[in-house]
């Protein structure tokens, strides 16, 4: 059995889960990698990444390079002595880095590959409604997402859940990979599967505002769906207009009626209490949302201070 001596790159809450697992577990872990630090906010404040926060509160060698390539940065990880790399949501590696330990680099991925590959693929699974997912192990390559799979566990998508929420489940599932993983390596018993590509794998593409924002002439369920595989983050949007204002707001939690009616489709039907989109197979009732410099608010709470006319709409 190889006494493992890991490095760690990551950057994200989700890597942090990943990465208090290994600790906990006993590894060695002698470097962790993580984003440079970068303005945040309004303030422009500087921002540590989750992954530098946890490594600080645990005196883990850190490392937080701008160019992968740079010579010193190399010379650095080479010192380290690591004979294995692990990756969790970080950035993709030139291969002098992923080549480096002589028993591999391996990246987890919050999906069951070869689908789902890209930056996004919890939200993508909620988005087009699957019902189930789940994380893989796979030794990095040249390509995203690609390499050759050692693990991977399935978990089901429940009906209402959010990206959030199957985030967290996520990182509890990845952090037992990881371990499973970590116990194939060191025993030298690692068999692997080459993915195989068909016409019918889904990508996880880059959020941006189009791919976030509410087309209301969809079905509700594909509505309600993107509004639950966008939150709490970077949540759905769209623009509201009543009388001659317009604004874009936030929508974080919704539920579909199905029903017939002869409204125009985003036409807002409010009462004191709540809050209806109309759409063409029902009705999309808004139950948490934000308006432009205000905080993310219940609709019954919004609905104290606000109300809409006959004309107002989403679109």
């Amino acid at each position: 059995m190889e006494k493992l001596r890991i490095i760690f790159m990551g950057t994200p809450e989700f890597a942090v889960g990943i990465l208090d697992t290994i600790i906990k577990n006993n590894y060695e872990v002698v470097g962790v990698i993580t984003a440079a630090d970068k303005p945040a906010g309004r303030g422009q404040k500087i921002k540590y990444s989750a992954v530098k926060e946890y490594a600080l509160e645990n005196n883990l060698h850190l490392l937080q390079p701008t160019n992968l390539k740079d010579e010193n940065f190399l010379a650095e990880l080479k010192a380290l002595n690591a004979n294995l790399q692990i990756v969790v949501a970080f950035r993709m590696l030139p291969k002098v880095v992923w080549e480096m330990p002589s028993l591999g680099t391996f990246n987890l991925h919050a999906s069951l590959l070869p689908n789902y590959r890209g930056a996004a693929p919890i939200n993508w699974a909620i988005i087009n409604g699957e019902t189930k997912t789940g994380v893989t192990t796979f030794f990095i390559d040249d390509k995203i997402d690609t390499g050759a799979m050692i693990l991977n566990s399935k978990i089901a998508i429940e009906p209402e859940e959010n990206a959030g929420q199957l985030h967290d489940r996520l990182m509890h599932l990845g952090s037992t990979t990881v371990i499973d993983t970590l116990k194939v390596i060191e025993n030298g018993n690692v068999a692997t599967t080459i993915q195989q590509d068909n016409e019918d794998i889904k990508t996880a593409y880059k959020l941006n505002k189009e791919n976030c924002k509410i087309d209301w002439t969809k079905s509700g369920k594909e509505i309600t769906n993107l509004i639950r595989g966008l939150s709490p983050y970077p949540a759905s949007w769209c623009f509201l207009k009543d009388q001659n204002e317009e604004m874009s707001i936030k929508i974080y939690e919704a539920k579909l009626i199905l029903d017939q009616h002869s409204y125009e489709i985003g036409k807002i039907l409010s009462t004191k209490k709540e809050i209806k989109i109309a759409i063409k197979d029902g009705f999309v009732q808004l139950l948490s949302l934000q308006f432009p410099g205000k905080k993310r608010m219940l609709a019954s709470e919004l609905l104290n201070g606000v109300s809409f006319s006959d004309v107002a709409k989403v679109y």
